[in-house]
């Protein structure tokens, strides 16, 4: 299903340039057929024809969601023409590099190290300068203090007794420094974040995170559409243990703005 799944991205990649053929056109690979009959057919028609069309979430969207699922679940084998297909669809060379970095925190050194291993190659044939990257220092964005103080008061009460080194950690590398770097959106490093979150299965960590997005500008409909593009990609029993997470944040929302 993975080089299926690759050659099916591939596919769909040729066709978003020519703007004429159908994703649920892309040719599954001959053994796929002649193994799984039915996996060929949803393939093509719903995840390829269906579930990539839907305007719920823009295909830039869905190319980071679904990279930074693939990151997180460590499914080198995809990265490459997923990172191929996300370029194509309208993330920038600094927005995937800066998506690596960012999810390096949150599903890995490992993780981020072989992204970026599938995506050199690419970057390379493209022309793309490591010179142009976003580097180790650049202004960061504004701090907003209040709510920080509020995060950091909340996590030392917390879990400063459990592990001061994470604490100091989340405050001075996260929250103070990645989260700032301006060549990721805000909005899109929630994305990611939330995206990972579910695709690891830790729906635990979800509540801070969606809200997060959300405040960043991220829908109640393009969170809607992430949980469902995601059910194909990091499988339905984790979506569904994220449902009820994402249930609680909307109420909440939709209670404080009635009031």
């Amino acid at each position: 299903m993975k080089n299926h799944i690759a050659a099916s991205a591939s596919a769909l990649v040729l066709m978003s340039q020519a703007g004429t053929a159908s994703a649920s056109e892309s040719a599954a690979p001959e053994a796929l057929a002649k193994v799984a009959p039915a996996l060929e057919a949803y393939t093509k028609e719903d995840v390829f024809g269906t579930v990539w069309n839907d305007e719920q979430l823009s295909k830039r969207d869905r190319s980071l969601v679904t990279f930074a699922a693939l990151m997180t679940r460590h499914e080198t084998d995809q990265l490459a023409q997923y990172i191929k297909l996300a370029l194509d669809s309208g993330v920038t060379p600094a927005e995937l590099s800066e998506t690596i970095t960012h999810l390096a925190f949150y599903t890995g050194w490992g993780n981020a190290v072989a992204a970026a291993e599938a995506a050199a190659p690419i970057f390379e044939e493209r022309g793309i300068d490591p010179a142009d990257l976003p580097a180790a220092d650049v202004e960061l964005l504004p701090l907003n203090e209040e709510a920080e103080a509020a995060r950091q008061n909340n996590v030392q009460s917390n879990y400063g007794d459990v592990s001061q080194g994470v604490v100091d950690y989340t405050e001075d590398l996260l929250f103070r420094d990645l989260w700032l770097r301006p060549d990721l959106a805000p909005r899109d490093r929630s994305l990611v974040t939330v995206a990972a979150l579910i695709a690891a299965g830790q729906p635990e960590q979800m509540t801070f995170h969606l809200n997060r997005a959300m405040d960043n500008g991220l829908t109640k409909d393009e969170a809607s559409g992430v949980l469902a593009h995601l059910a194909f990609y990091a499988g339905w029993p984790k979506v569904f243990s994220a449902m009820p997470v994402a249930k609680d944040v909307f109420e909440s929302r939709a209670e404080k703005e009635a009031e």
